[in-house]
This record gives C-alpha cells, structure tokens and sequence, in this order.
C-alpha cells in the first residue's frame, strides 16, 4: 500500500485545515489508517484513526476539534482539523494497519501561528 498525504500548510490559531492521504495498492487489505504528527523535538504520536469498519478514535487533546473520515470509493482519508492551536504544529503522517505491517506516508506540515 502506498500513501500520499497533502494538505498541510501554515493557519493562524482557530483557523482550520484539511489533511488528504490517498492510498493505492492493495488498498482492500488496509484493517486501519491514522494520522500520526510529530511536533518538534518530540516523538511521533497517534492523533486519529479510523478502522475498516469506521470505528475512530482520537487523542485526547484533538477530540471535538479534529475529525477522522474515510471515502472508500475515492481511497482517501480525511483529517479535517478546527479550531488550531499552536500546539497542533507538527509533521503529519498518514499510516496504514495491513495485517503485522505498516505503511507510512510522506508528512505534511502543519503550522499554526499564535
């Protein structure tokens, strides 16, 4: 499975992006994909997922403000992210759960000024 994440950019605080990844390959294999971001010097963590069976989950710093959808038809999913705060700035990644593997995509930046 490949992975092609875009939509980054640079936003003021309380303002508002799209984060896009389209997966192509063996996309019906796919158990889960999520959006990780890695803020600098710190580890990469797991904002939101969703599974095959559109279960999705969040951390709890972006729940009520980030939302997770999937357009299967299209292959791509979705990170709609509102109300930005400083401290969402950071790499995002797009992943994908196939099986015992991961696939991961190239990062997009995400900055939001104060």
């Amino acid at each position: 499975v490949q992975l092609q994440a875009s939509g980054g950019g640079l936003v003021q605080a309380g303002g508002s992006l799209r984060l896009s990844c389209a997966a192509s390959g063996s996309t019906f294999s796919i158990n889960r994909m999520g959006w990780y971001r890695q803020a600098p010097g710190k580890q990469r963590e797991l904002v939101a997922a969703i599974t095959s069976g559109g279960s999705t989950d969040y951390v709890d710093s972006v729940k009520g403000r980030f939302t997770i959808s999937a357009d299967n038809a299209k292959k791509i999913v979705y990170l709609q992210m509102n109300s930005l705060k400083p401290e969402d700035t950071g790499v995002y990644y797009c992943n994908a759960i196939i099986g015992r593997f991961s696939s991961w995509g190239q990062g997009t930046l995400v900055t939001v000024s104060s």
